[in-house]
C-alpha cells in the first residue's frame, strides 16, 4: 500500500518536474524580449540618432503600457484560463518584438515599446496566481526561484547572443534589427506550444495520480480557508491593506534601481571600459551568473526558515553596499566588474521571498489582485529610474548621481519591506 507521504512527495515532486521547466521557458523568452533592448542600443543610438535621455525614455516607456493590464491578466488566469491567456500574450508580445526592427524614428520606438509593455502585461503577475494554484505555500518560494531564474539565465544568455547578432549584416540590414526580428519568434511558437502543454488546475492535470490530485486540491483548500480573514476581503479591500500598498512602495523602489542597471549595463561597459559589443556581452552575463546562484540559494533558505523580509532586504543592501564602494575603491575594469556583481546578486536574488509574500497575506481573487497591484504599480519605477538616470547622465555628463540615486532607492527599498507586517502562514 502506498502511504499517504509517499503520495505527498509524488505529487509535490511531479507538479515541479512538470510545470516549472516550461514556465522557466516562457519566462526566458520574456526577459530576452523585453531587455534586448539593453544590448540593441548599442548599434541603434547610432542610427536613430538616440541620445541618453531618449535611450532612458525608451526604455522606461515599456512600463506605462505594462501598467495598465497587469491586474486585468492576474484576475483572469484565477477567473478564467492560464493556458489561453499566457498562449496569447506570448503570441501577442513576440509578434510585437519583431515589428520593433522596422522603426526608424525615436517616437516609433516609443510606440513599439510601449505596445510590447501592454502585450506582456498580464504574463508575469498570470503566472504567480498560477503557481498559487499548484504549490502548497511551503514549496512557493522555491517554485518562484526556480521559475524567475529565468531572469538571470535570459541575461546570461541573451549578452553573448545579442553580442554576437549585434555583429552581423545581413542584406544590408544591421545587426540591432536582426536582434529584435529573431528574438521574437521563440515567443510566438511557444505561445502555440502553450494550449497543448499547460493544464489550468491540478483536476486537469492527467499526468497527477487521483490520490495525487485529490491531496493537492485538499492541502490548498485548507491554506485558503486557514486565510479566510483575508480571503473575505473584496478586491478593492485587499488593495487598500496597508501590507500591500508597502510591499508595493518597496517594490517600486527595488525597480527603480534595478532597471536602471538591467537596463543600462551594456551601455555602462561600453563607455567605462572601451570594450567591443562582443566582449560586452560575455562581461556582462556575469554579474546575473551571481544573480542566479543567490535567488536560488536565498529561495531554498527563505522555505526553510520560513521568513521573506530579511531575504529581499539583505540583497538589496548588498546591491547599495557594492555601488556605494565604486566611489572610494580604486578604478579598474576589474573593480567594475565585482562591482557590478554585487549589483546583479542583489538586483536579482530577491525575488523569490518577495513574491511568496502576498499569497501569505491574501487568498483567491484578493491574491490575484494585489499581486497584479504590486507589480503594475510598482513597475512605475521600471519607467521613471531609467529615464530619470539617462537625464541625469545628458545633463551632468557623469553617471556618479544616478549611482547615488540608485543607492538610495535599494535603501528605501528595504526599510520599506522590513517594516511591513510580519505574514501570516497557514
Amino acid at each position: 500500500m502506498v502511504s499517504e507521504m509517499d503520495v505527498v512527495e509524488s505529487a509535490r515532486s511531479r507538479i515541479a518536474w512538470r510545470l516549472l521547466p516550461f514556465l522557466f521557458l516562457l519566462y526566458v523568452a520574456n526577459y530576452l524580449d523585453r531587455t534586448n533592448i539593453a544590448y540593441a542600443t548599442l548599434g541603434m543610438k547610432g542610427d536613430l540618432g538616440l541620445t541618453d535621455s531618449i535611450f532612458g525614455n525608451a526604455s522606461g516607456i515599456f512600463f506605462i503600457g505594462y501598467f495598465a493590464l497587469q491586474i486585468p491578466g492576474a484576475l483572469l488566469v484565477e477567473r478564467w484560463s492560464a493556458r489561453w491567456l499566457l498562449s496569447l500574450t506570448l503570441i501577442t508580445w513576440g509578434a510585437l518584438t519583431t515589428l520593433t526592427a522596422f522603426v526608424h524614428t525615436p517616437h516609433q520606438l516609443y510606440g513599439a515599446r510601449f505596445l510590447l509593455g501592454a502585450a506582456e502585461a498580464g504574463f508575469f503577475p498570470g503566472v504567480i496566481v498560477y503557481l498559487s494554484h499548484w504549490f502548497i505555500y511551503e514549496d512557493r518560494a522555491k517554485a518562484v526561484a526556480r521559475f524567475m531564474s529565468a531572469i538571470p539565465i535570459a541575461y546570461i544568455l541573451g549578452g553573448p547572443l545579442a553580442g554576437a547578432i549585434l555583429g552581423i549584416h545581413w542584406l544590408g540590414t544591421p545587426g540591432w534589427r536582426w536582434l529584435f526580428l529573431l528574438e521574437g519568434i521563440p515567443a510566438v511558437l511557444l505561445g502555440i506550444v502553450t494550449l497543448f502543454v499547460l493544464p489550468d488546475r491540478p483536476n486537469e492535470a492527467h499526468w497527477l495520480a487521483p490520490n495525487e490530485r485529490d491531496w493537492i486540491a485538499s492541502r490548498l483548500s485548507d491554506e485558503r480557508r486557514a486565510k479566510s480573514h483575508a480571503g473575505q476581503m473584496s478586491i478593492w479591500q485587499a488593495l487598500r491593506y496597508p501590507p500591500v500598498i508597502i510591499l508595493t512602495l518597496g517594490l517600486f523602489f527595488c525597480y527603480s534601481g534595478g532597471y536602471i542597471f538591467w537596463f543600462w549595463m551594456p551601455t555602462l561597459l561600453k563607455r567605462m571600459t572601451g570594450w567591443s559589443d562582443s566582449h560586452i556581452g560575455w562581461i556582462g552575463a556575469i554579474p546575473f551568473i551571481a544573480g542566479l546562484i543567490g535567488m536560488l540559494v536565498l529561495g531554498a533558505t527563505s522555505d526553510r526558515t520560513r521568513e521573506r523580509r530579511w531575504h529581499f532586504a539583505a540583497p538589496q543592501l548588498t546591491a547599495a553596499l557594492g555601488l556605494a564602494a565604486w566611489f572610494f575603491l580604486p578604478h579598474s575594469n576589474a573593480i567594475l566588474i565585482l562591482v557590478f556583481t554585487l549589483i546583479g546578486f542583489g538586483t536579482v536574488s530577491y525575488l523569490p521571498a518577495f513574491w511568496a509574500l502576498p499569497s501569505a497575506f491574501l487568498t483567491s481573487s484578493a491574491a490575484a489582485a494585489a499581486v497584479g497591484f504590486i507589480n503594475c504599480t510598482a513597475s512605475i519605477g521600471g519607467y521613471a529610474g531609467p529615464k530619470i538616470f539617462g537625464d541625469l547622465s545628458q545633463r551632468t555628463g557623469s553617471f556618479n548621481t544616478g549611482f547615488i540615486m540608485m543607492i538610495v532607492c535599494w535603501i528605501i527599498a528595504s526599510i520599506l519591506v522590513l517594516v511591513c507586517p510580519r505574514e501570516r502562514a497557514s
